[in-house]
């Protein structure tokens, strides 16, 4: 997993990603990718999340293409935040965004939710970046956020994690219930929460993926 984080004018771009393979070849690959989001932003000035996204398969595809046994890719959360406006555009790998928002009438029904927040989670393309079959634009995601609004970035290391008494994942259920009752409080505490609560599901068994999860109040 790597975080990559670019502020250029007004936008703030932060995206959370999980390459595959492992040992030289997952690290090659983390390279590859973290330097083509850095072009695709930076070099070539692209700003729609969809877009970048698309941008970065076509070089991490022409990168490997002359390597038929590299077949790796990434999954990823890219987020823009509008420094001023705080609009949120949002585009992802398989890897989705969760925003917490206050309790209306229409949200009651929301399954995740407590007396005051739920957590919405609009959904990423199920597609990665790399090679894919049948592969289509990825789509960006438009939403308004308000000021001291939080939302989570993250790869599934967290919730893919076994543990408990039967061994099992700790599941992405589990996850959004625990950030309902951490969202409030200071990042330091709610990283040692993270931190305390996935260590203590884990117990004996070994970490089975890299871990990051990363939360940002506007």
């Amino acid at each position: 997993d790597f975080y990559w984080f670019e502020k250029i004018g007004e936008y703030i771009f932060l995206a959370v990603a999980d390459c595959t393979g492992h040992g030289v070849p997952g690290a090659m690959v983390s390279v590859v990718c973290s330097n083509a989001l850095n072009k695709a932003v930076i070099e070539e000035d692209l700003s729609d999340p969809g877009k970048i996204l698309d941008r970065v398969t076509h070089l991490v595809e022409g990168k490997f293409s002359t390597n038929a046994d590299v077949r790796d890719g990434m999954d990823i959360c890219l987020c823009r935040i509008n420094t001023n406006t705080y609009e949120l555009a949002f585009a992802g790998a398989y890897n989705p965004v969760y925003i917490l928002e206050k309790l209306t009438d229409e949200s009651l029904a929301e399954k995740f939710r407590n007396e005051e927040y739920w957590v919405r989670e609009i959904k990423a393309d199920k597609q990665p970046i790399g090679h894919y079959e049948d592969r289509k634009n990825f789509m960006t995601h438009n939403y308004q956020l308000s000021k001291d609004q939080i939302i989570y970035l993250f790869s599934d290391g967290y919730y893919d994690q076994f543990g408990g008494v039967r061994g099992k994942k700790y599941k992405a259920a589990n996850f959004k219930r625990l950030l309902l009752k951490i969202h409030e409080k200071v990042g330091s505490d709610q990283r040692t929460i993270l931190d305390t609560t996935i260590d203590d599901w884990k117990g004996d068994f070994e970490q089975v993926d890299d871990i990051c999860v990363i939360g940002v109040r506007v």
